[in-house]
Protein backbone atom coordinates (compact mmCIF):
# COMPACT_ATOMS: atom_id res chain seq x y z
CA UNK A 1 0.00 0.00 0.00
CA UNK A 2 1.51 3.45 -0.85
CA UNK A 3 0.91 6.38 1.68
CA UNK A 4 -2.33 7.90 2.02
CA UNK A 5 -2.69 11.52 2.76
CA UNK A 6 -5.09 13.00 5.11
CA UNK A 7 -6.57 16.55 4.87
CA UNK A 8 -8.93 18.50 7.15
CA UNK A 9 -10.23 21.35 5.30
CA UNK A 10 -11.27 24.11 7.26
CA UNK A 11 -12.60 27.73 6.50
CA UNK A 12 -9.13 28.68 6.15
CA UNK A 13 -6.65 26.14 7.76
CA UNK A 14 -5.66 23.13 6.61
CA UNK A 15 -4.42 20.10 8.60
CA UNK A 16 -2.89 17.70 6.45
CA UNK A 17 -0.60 14.17 8.08
CA UNK A 18 0.21 10.96 5.88
CA UNK A 19 0.36 7.41 6.84
CA UNK A 20 2.35 5.32 5.26
CA UNK A 21 2.31 1.52 6.99
CA UNK A 22 0.22 2.82 9.46
CA UNK A 23 2.79 5.47 10.49
CA UNK A 24 1.92 9.39 11.17
CA UNK A 25 4.36 11.20 8.98
CA UNK A 26 4.82 14.10 9.81
CA UNK A 27 1.79 16.50 10.24
CA UNK A 28 1.11 20.08 9.77
CA UNK A 29 -1.19 23.21 8.97
CA UNK A 30 -0.76 25.98 6.70
CA UNK A 31 -3.64 29.11 7.53
CA UNK A 32 -4.37 30.83 4.47
CA UNK A 33 -7.85 33.66 2.82
CA UNK A 34 -9.82 30.30 1.80
CA UNK A 35 -10.18 26.77 2.06
CA UNK A 36 -8.99 26.16 -1.53
CA UNK A 37 -6.05 28.08 -0.91
CA UNK A 38 -5.59 27.12 2.03
CA UNK A 39 -5.97 23.06 1.34
CA UNK A 40 -3.69 23.24 -1.81
CA UNK A 41 -0.66 25.15 -0.54
CA UNK A 42 -0.59 22.79 2.59
CA UNK A 43 -0.71 19.84 0.06
CA UNK A 44 2.06 21.35 -2.17
CA UNK A 45 4.15 22.11 1.02
CA UNK A 46 3.81 19.18 2.96
CA UNK A 47 4.73 16.86 -0.39
CA UNK A 48 7.63 19.23 -0.64
CA UNK A 49 9.10 19.51 2.81
CA UNK A 50 8.93 15.59 2.86
CA UNK A 51 9.94 14.61 -0.52
CA UNK A 52 6.93 13.06 -1.28
CA UNK A 53 6.10 11.83 -4.97
CA UNK A 54 2.84 11.93 -6.42
CA UNK A 55 3.45 8.39 -7.42
CA UNK A 56 3.86 7.53 -4.23
CA UNK A 57 0.92 8.49 -2.82
CA UNK A 58 -1.92 6.07 -3.05
CA UNK A 59 -5.31 8.16 -1.93
CA UNK A 60 -5.78 11.48 -0.68
CA UNK A 61 -9.05 11.69 1.87
CA UNK A 62 -10.50 15.15 2.78
CA UNK A 63 -12.87 15.89 5.37
CA UNK A 64 -13.62 19.15 7.24
CA UNK A 65 -16.16 22.14 6.11
CA UNK A 66 -13.63 23.68 3.72
CA UNK A 67 -13.67 19.95 1.54
CA UNK A 68 -17.10 21.50 0.13
CA UNK A 69 -15.25 23.69 -2.12
CA UNK A 70 -13.27 20.55 -3.62
CA UNK A 71 -14.93 18.35 -6.21
CA UNK A 72 -12.24 17.05 -8.24
CA UNK A 73 -9.38 15.02 -7.88
CA UNK A 74 -6.20 16.75 -6.17
CA UNK A 75 -3.26 16.73 -9.10
CA UNK A 76 -4.92 14.29 -10.55
CA UNK A 77 -4.86 11.58 -7.61
CA UNK A 78 -7.64 9.57 -6.39
CA UNK A 79 -9.22 11.97 -3.96
CA UNK A 80 -12.17 10.90 -1.77
CA UNK A 81 -14.19 12.87 1.05
CA UNK A 82 -15.50 11.01 4.42
CA UNK A 83 -17.45 12.21 7.02
CA UNK A 84 -15.86 14.48 9.87
CA UNK A 85 -17.72 12.68 12.47
CA UNK A 86 -16.25 10.07 11.52
CA UNK A 87 -12.97 11.16 10.81
CA UNK A 88 -12.44 12.29 14.45
CA UNK A 89 -13.94 9.19 15.95
CA UNK A 90 -11.43 6.85 14.11
CA UNK A 91 -8.51 9.58 14.52
CA UNK A 92 -9.39 9.49 18.52
CA UNK A 93 -9.72 5.92 18.75
CA UNK A 94 -6.48 5.41 16.69
CA UNK A 95 -4.88 6.91 19.59
CA UNK A 96 -6.62 5.37 22.58
CA UNK A 97 -7.58 1.34 23.29
CA UNK A 98 -10.44 2.16 25.25
CA UNK A 99 -13.44 0.72 22.99
CA UNK A 100 -16.18 3.40 24.91
CA UNK A 101 -15.23 6.71 24.72
CA UNK A 102 -17.09 10.04 23.94
CA UNK A 103 -14.55 12.27 21.43
CA UNK A 104 -14.62 15.98 22.35
CA UNK A 105 -13.93 17.88 19.30
CA UNK A 106 -13.04 21.78 20.19
CA UNK A 107 -13.03 23.35 17.41
CA UNK A 108 -15.18 26.74 16.39
CA UNK A 109 -17.40 25.43 18.23
CA UNK A 110 -17.54 21.57 19.51
CA UNK A 111 -19.00 18.11 18.87
CA UNK A 112 -19.75 15.20 20.60
CA UNK A 113 -19.01 12.11 18.94
CA UNK A 114 -19.55 8.37 20.62
CA UNK A 115 -17.83 5.52 20.12
CA UNK A 116 -18.66 1.78 21.23
CA UNK A 117 -16.50 -0.74 20.03
CA UNK A 118 -16.66 -0.42 16.28
CA UNK A 119 -20.10 2.14 16.40
CA UNK A 120 -19.53 5.86 16.13
CA UNK A 121 -22.19 7.93 16.20
CA UNK A 122 -22.26 11.84 16.43
CA UNK A 123 -24.35 12.62 19.34
CA UNK A 124 -24.66 16.20 19.37
CA UNK A 125 -22.44 19.20 20.21
CA UNK A 126 -22.28 23.10 21.49
CA UNK A 127 -21.67 26.56 19.59
CA UNK A 128 -18.27 26.95 22.56
CA UNK A 129 -14.83 26.96 20.69
CA UNK A 130 -12.22 28.95 19.17
CA UNK A 131 -14.27 30.89 17.87
CA UNK A 132 -16.52 31.96 20.99
CA UNK A 133 -12.41 32.30 22.69
CA UNK A 134 -11.47 34.73 19.59
CA UNK A 135 -14.51 36.60 19.30
CA UNK A 136 -14.81 36.74 23.28
CA UNK A 137 -10.84 38.28 22.81
CA UNK A 138 -10.78 40.22 20.10
CA UNK A 139 -13.99 42.18 22.12
CA UNK A 140 -12.95 42.27 25.41
CA UNK A 141 -8.44 42.36 25.00
CA UNK A 142 -8.38 43.72 21.58
CA UNK A 143 -7.09 41.08 19.92
CA UNK A 144 -7.97 37.83 18.03
CA UNK A 145 -4.37 35.81 18.54
CA UNK A 146 -4.98 33.12 20.53
CA UNK A 147 -1.33 32.21 21.56
CA UNK A 148 -0.86 36.03 22.56
CA UNK A 149 -4.41 35.44 25.09
CA UNK A 150 -2.76 32.16 26.55
CA UNK A 151 0.37 33.77 27.01
CA UNK A 152 -1.43 36.69 28.80
CA UNK A 153 -3.67 34.35 30.51
CA UNK A 154 -0.73 32.77 32.50
CA UNK A 155 -0.21 35.53 33.92
CA UNK A 156 -3.38 35.68 35.86
CA UNK A 157 -5.67 34.31 38.08
CA UNK A 158 -8.83 32.92 36.99
CA UNK A 159 -10.39 33.64 41.09
CA UNK A 160 -10.22 37.10 40.07
CA UNK A 161 -13.03 36.95 37.91
CA UNK A 162 -14.72 33.47 38.46
CA UNK A 163 -17.08 33.05 41.36
CA UNK A 164 -16.59 30.19 43.29
CA UNK A 165 -18.67 28.15 46.00
CA UNK A 166 -16.25 29.31 48.62
CA UNK A 167 -17.29 32.25 47.73
CA UNK A 168 -20.94 32.18 48.83
CA UNK A 169 -21.29 29.30 50.75
CA UNK A 170 -18.32 28.65 53.94
CA UNK A 171 -18.71 24.62 53.39
CA UNK A 172 -18.29 22.42 50.55
CA UNK A 173 -21.81 21.22 48.88
CA UNK A 174 -22.61 17.72 48.12
CA UNK A 175 -20.24 17.01 45.34
CA UNK A 176 -18.74 20.48 45.03
CA UNK A 177 -15.72 21.76 46.81
CA UNK A 178 -15.25 25.01 47.76
CA UNK A 179 -13.00 25.66 45.07
CA UNK A 180 -15.25 24.57 42.13
CA UNK A 181 -16.72 27.45 39.98
CA UNK A 182 -20.63 29.07 40.78
CA UNK A 183 -20.30 31.10 38.09
CA UNK A 184 -17.93 31.78 35.21
CA UNK A 185 -17.07 35.48 35.09
CA UNK A 186 -19.28 36.01 38.29
CA UNK A 187 -16.45 38.26 40.18
CA UNK A 188 -15.51 40.47 36.96
CA UNK A 189 -15.48 44.01 38.00
CA UNK A 190 -13.87 47.30 36.05
CA UNK A 191 -10.92 46.54 38.51
CA UNK A 192 -10.02 43.10 36.51
CA UNK A 193 -6.47 43.06 34.79
CA UNK A 194 -6.21 42.31 31.14
CA UNK A 195 -4.30 39.34 32.50
CA UNK A 196 -7.11 38.20 34.99
CA UNK A 197 -9.57 38.50 31.73
CA UNK A 198 -7.42 36.40 29.62
CA UNK A 199 -7.21 34.06 31.97
CA UNK A 200 -11.37 33.99 32.63
CA UNK A 201 -12.42 33.73 28.73
CA UNK A 202 -10.14 29.92 28.65
CA UNK A 203 -11.27 28.93 31.76
CA UNK A 204 -15.12 29.86 30.69
CA UNK A 205 -14.22 28.27 27.25
CA UNK A 206 -12.84 25.21 28.64
CA UNK A 207 -15.03 24.45 31.37
CA UNK A 208 -17.66 24.89 29.30
CA UNK A 209 -17.11 22.45 27.11
CA UNK A 210 -15.99 20.23 29.92
CA UNK A 211 -19.31 20.24 31.60
CA UNK A 212 -20.98 19.64 28.35
CA UNK A 213 -19.18 16.71 27.51
CA UNK A 214 -19.81 15.08 30.92
CA UNK A 215 -23.76 15.78 30.29
CA UNK A 216 -23.49 14.12 27.08
CA UNK A 217 -22.60 10.91 28.87
CA UNK A 218 -25.18 11.05 31.46
CA UNK A 219 -27.53 7.46 31.64
CA UNK A 220 -24.15 5.83 30.42
CA UNK A 221 -21.22 4.08 31.69
CA UNK A 222 -18.77 5.82 29.62
CA UNK A 223 -16.51 7.92 31.67
CA UNK A 224 -13.69 8.52 29.14
CA UNK A 225 -13.50 11.88 26.85
CA UNK A 226 -11.06 12.00 23.99
CA UNK A 227 -9.92 15.63 23.84
CA UNK A 228 -8.92 16.46 19.91
CA UNK A 229 -8.69 19.94 18.29
CA UNK A 230 -6.76 23.42 18.58
CA UNK A 231 -7.62 24.17 21.88
CA UNK A 232 -6.09 21.21 23.28
CA UNK A 233 -2.94 23.08 22.72
CA UNK A 234 -3.48 25.48 25.30
CA UNK A 235 -1.53 24.92 28.77
CA UNK A 236 -4.52 26.50 30.76
CA UNK A 237 -6.15 23.07 29.32
CA UNK A 238 -4.61 20.46 31.58
CA UNK A 239 -5.52 22.38 35.33
CA UNK A 240 -9.01 22.69 33.97
CA UNK A 241 -9.89 19.83 32.95
CA UNK A 242 -7.74 17.76 35.86
CA UNK A 243 -10.16 19.90 38.19
CA UNK A 244 -13.09 18.61 36.43
CA UNK A 245 -11.86 14.97 36.62
CA UNK A 246 -11.67 15.11 40.23
CA UNK A 247 -15.42 16.96 40.47
CA UNK A 248 -17.04 14.50 38.08
CA UNK A 249 -14.79 11.18 38.49
CA UNK A 250 -14.33 11.04 34.95
CA UNK A 251 -10.87 10.87 32.79
CA UNK A 252 -9.83 13.03 29.76
CA UNK A 253 -7.27 12.28 27.37
CA UNK A 254 -5.40 14.19 25.11
CA UNK A 255 -3.34 11.83 22.63
CA UNK A 256 -0.43 13.03 20.74
CA UNK A 257 -1.25 14.92 17.67
CA UNK A 258 -4.27 15.66 19.23
CA UNK A 259 -4.80 19.11 16.96
CA UNK A 260 -4.51 16.65 13.65
CA UNK A 261 -6.54 13.56 15.14
CA UNK A 262 -9.68 14.45 12.32
CA UNK A 263 -7.00 14.49 9.22
CA UNK A 264 -5.53 11.15 10.61
CA UNK A 265 -9.19 9.62 11.02
CA UNK A 266 -9.35 11.19 7.31
CA UNK A 267 -6.88 8.82 5.84
CA UNK A 268 -7.83 6.03 8.72
CA UNK A 269 -11.27 5.90 6.77
CA UNK A 270 -9.81 5.02 3.85
CA UNK A 271 -7.60 2.20 5.60
CA UNK A 272 -9.96 0.96 8.17
CA UNK A 273 -13.27 2.55 7.68
CA UNK A 274 -15.05 -0.25 6.61
CA UNK A 275 -14.19 -1.84 10.54
CA UNK A 276 -16.90 0.98 11.73
CA UNK A 277 -20.64 1.37 11.84
CA UNK A 278 -21.77 4.89 11.66
CA UNK A 279 -25.11 5.66 13.44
Amino acid sequence: MGMVIGIDVGGSTTKIVGLDGGRIQSPMFITAADPVTSLFGAFGKYIYDNQIQLADIEQVMLTGVGSAFVNSPLYGLPTSKTDEFLANGLGARHASDIDRLIVVSMGTGTSFVRIDGHNIKHIGGVGIGGGTLMGLSRLLLKTSHIKQVAELAQKGDSTHVNLLIGDICNTALPDLPVNATASLLGKVDSNASEADIACGIIYMVLQTIGGAAVLSAINSEIRDFVLIGNLTQLPQCQEVFAKMENIYHVRFHVPPFAEYRTAIGAALAYTRGGECVIG
